[in-house]
Formats: structure tokens, C-alpha cells, sequence
């Protein structure tokens, strides 16, 4: 799977700092990596944005998974428009979350923030009984702050465990998890679920814009009930089902999900790959990540570097105003006014747990209808009644603790 540059197994040295056994860095896809496994998981991230991918789940098995989504122009020289999408893949931690085309109180940064698109620094990679942990760390300079990502696998589950603590960076932000799947080419194959929502909305403005090369079918400013009837662009076109991906080819569009009370357990979002027996799971804290973004990308942009070829859909955890950025996100606007935190304020540090998992499903499965919570562990039930019973220890998005 990877392009082998320094194995790092007793020690090596990457950005001036030692990596200890738990840990090697190769290079994947043109970008240098860090590597860390457990038994069931191989998890890869790149220096460069802190992107983790690829990801091989069940990996000692005779069907891995590899969920992540890498783009098709890695490795490619390109004068790219922005520092996110060299080594755009996976999932990656945005801050401030969104396109951040605005000033905002002299603050100019970077689409998705620096920690999407500059150099993270290695601090320690360790393994102590059942725990596999990744440290990185990195220093924000458009707004003066330190970001400390862990990445943690425990042995015996297909579970990524991550936080990433922020210290400094004083104020009103937005911020987010951009978890990116690799979607398959027949129409369909994706089933998407989630968690109870108040409702839907499409993007305010227009996402995509033909005069740039870029082309949406989904409505503006559409607020919708359920993800598999959401409002068409087009005069007297019917619905557009959004939780069967990929559908049509040749649209890039984007909406956003706002979870309903979940009565203390985790909100989730789901990816089933019936076909392949297997489903994507992510869960958050809803207090602390309040909506969901869904970026549906199926060839549907055509400028550099996207060149109409990308085939990917993004189920993103996030506090923000849509992708716009960060001023629109902090200021007041429609979320804010119904009621939706769209902005974090950061006081001495915050911290943003999330997990992320695949889970092998039995035949006839098809998607996810609800997920049940008990101690360190959580069943995907499906509409038929079928469970599959994971160990997740989904308390760490509480607590921190594994």
C-alpha cells in the first residue's frame, strides 16, 4: 500500500523530533506520512495538513476496508489555489472551518484554517498496553495559538479515537472535523444515515458556479425534512434523494443537517456499503460540534486541479455557518437567528473529541435506522431489525479518557 521512505521501527527522525517504536513515516501518494497500527487498524496522516488517510480497517483480515477518499491529483505540480487541497484526502480538523474568504477583525486564514493545509510537527508516538497513540502539534500564526491532534487505536477494534486541543487561538471560530469518503461509481451504492434532525437546509447561496466550471442541482436556501427529498435547482424537477450516493453525475453541492436532541448520547452519521458488507460510522458531542455539513462531489467541477474527476462525498462534524468561514460563522446570520450555534468561543483551551469506525454488517443490511449506546459499546440496527454490536468506547467523547 505505501511507498516506503524512512522506516521508523526503533527510531527516526522527521521535522527534528524522534518517533519512538509505536510509529514509522513512509510516503503516501507523494506526501510523507506518519504510520501508526494496532491490530485491526493502519492509519496513515500526512505531515502536511495533518490528513488521515489512507486508512485500512480489519486490516489482518481477508476484506479490509479502506473508506478514505484520496484526490487524483496527488503528486501532480499544480499552482494550487489553496494550501488544503495538496494533500486533500480522509478525514483532516478545520480551524476556522469553511472558506474564510472574509477579514475578520484583520484575521486572514487560509480555506479550512492552517491545520488543514501547513506543516504539523511530530511530538510522540507510544503504545502502552492495549492503546496505540499519535501526537502531533501544530502552531497557528493568522490567529496566535497551538492545536495538539491525538490519534488514538486500541487493540481488538476497527475505532478511531481522535482529539485535538486547542490552547490560544482566543475567541469566536468556527471549527470541524472534514471526514471524506471515496465514493463508488455506481449509482447508489452509499447508504446514508443519521441521527434525528430538527431539519435540513441547502446552501444559502449558490454553491457551485458555472462560470467557474462548477455545476449544483440541489436547491438554495431550501430547508427540507428528510435527506432523501431534498429540493432540486431545477424548475419542476422532482426531489433529489441525497442519501443514496453517488447520484447524478456532474454536481458539486453542499447542506447542512441540524441534529435533534439526542438526550445525552452521541448524535452519529452513517455510510453503508451493502454491497461490500460493511458500514462507515462517525460520532460526535452535539454540544460541542452542532451540525453536520454534507459535501456531495460527483464530477461536478471542472477547474484546476478538480478537472471534472472526482467522485467523493464529505460528512463533516462542524460548528460553522455552512463552508463560508469564518466571519460568517461568528457573526449573526439565519442558523444563529433560528437558534444554531455556528461559533465556538475559545477561553484558555477547548478540546473536540471524535470517533470514527467501520463495522463488517451481515447480508441484507442496508442501512442504518437507529444506534444504541450502552457502556463501551454501540449497535447498528437496521430498519429490518438486524443488530451489529461494535465496542466503541463512545464515552471518550465525553471524557476524554480510553
Amino acid at each position: 500500500m505505501y511507498k516506503q521512505s524512512t522506516l521508523a521501527i526503533g527510531a527516526a527522525v522527521l521535522g527534528g523530533l524522534v518517533s519512538s517504536p509505536a510509529a514509522s513515516t513512509l510516503t503516501h501518494s507523494g506526501l510523507p506520512c506518519w504510520v501508526i497500527e494496532s491490530d485491526q487498524v493502519e492509519l496513515a496522516v500526512t505531515r502536511t495538513g495533518g490528513h488521515m488517510a489512507p486508512v485500512t480497517f480489519y486490516r489482518g483480515s481477508g476484506q479490509p476496508v479502506a473508506p478514505y477518499y484520496i484526490s487524483p491529483w496527488q503528486g501532480e505540480k499544480h499552482d494550487y489555489p489553496a494550501p488544503v487541497l495538496v494533500p486533500l484526502r480522509g478525514d483532516f480538523f478545520c480551524l476556522p472551518f469553511g472558506g474564510n474568504g472574509d477579514v475578520y477583525r484583520g484575521e486572514t486564514h487560509p480555506p479550512h484554517g492552517e491545520t488543514s493545509g501547513s506543516e504539523w510537527n511530530f511530538v510522540s508516538s507510544e503504545k502502552r498496553g492495549s492503546r496505540t497513540t499519535l501526537t502531533l502539534q501544530i502552531n497557528t500564526k493568522a490567529r496566535a495559538g497551538r492545536v495538539t491532534k491525538r490519534l488514538n487505536l486500541l487493540e481488538g477494534q476497527n475505532v478511531i479515537y481522535s482529539s485535538h486541543v486547542i490552547e490560544g487561538f482566543e475567541g469566536k471560530t468556527s471549527l470541524g472535523h472534514h471526514a471524506t469518503l471515496q465514493m463508488p461509481d455506481e449509482e447508489g451504492a452509499f447508504k446514508i444515515s443519521h441521527s434525528p434532525i430538527k431539519f435540513g437546509l441547502t446552501n444559502p447561496n449558490r454553491f457551485s458556479n458555472p462560470a467557474s466550471g462548477e455545476y449544483q442541482q440541489l436547491g438554495i436556501n431550501q430547508r427540507f425534512a428528510s435527506l432523501s427529498a431534498v429540493p432540486s435547482i431545477f424548475k419542476g424537477a422532482p426531489d433529489v434523494d441525497c442519501s443514496k450516493l453517488p447520484n447524478a453525475k456532474g454536481f458539486a453541492d453542499l447542506l447542512m443537517l441540524f441534529p435533534a436532541d439526542t438526550g445525552g448520547h452521541p448524535a452519529w452519521t452513517a455510510a453503508v456499503r451493502a454491497d461490500e458488507g460493511w458500514l462507515w460510522f462517525s460520532l460526535k458531542d452535539p454540544k460541542v460540534l452542532t451540525s453536520s455539513v454534507f459535501w456531495l462531489e460527483n464530477r461536478g467541477r471542472h477547474m484546476l486541479p478538480w478537472f471534472g474527476r472526482n467522485n467523493c462525498v464529505g460528512l463533516e462534524e462542524v460548528t460553522a455557518f455552512f463552508a463560508d468561514g469564518l466571519k460568517p460563522s461568528a457573526t449573526d446570520n439565519i442558523l444563529t437567528k433560528a437558534g444554531i450555534k455556528t461559533a465556538v468561543e475559545i477561553k484558555g483551551s477547548l478540546t473536540v473529541n471524535y470517533i470514527q469506525g467501520v463495522v463488517k454488517i451481515p447480508a441484507g443490511f442496508t442501512e442504518v435506522a437507529k444506534v444504541e449506546f450502552s457502556g463501551g459499546i454501540v449497535t447498528f440496527v437496521s430498519p429490518q431489525g438486524q443488530r451489529v454490536v461494535a465496542p466503541v468506547r463512545h464515552e471518550f467523547l465525553q471524557t476524554g479518557e480510553l
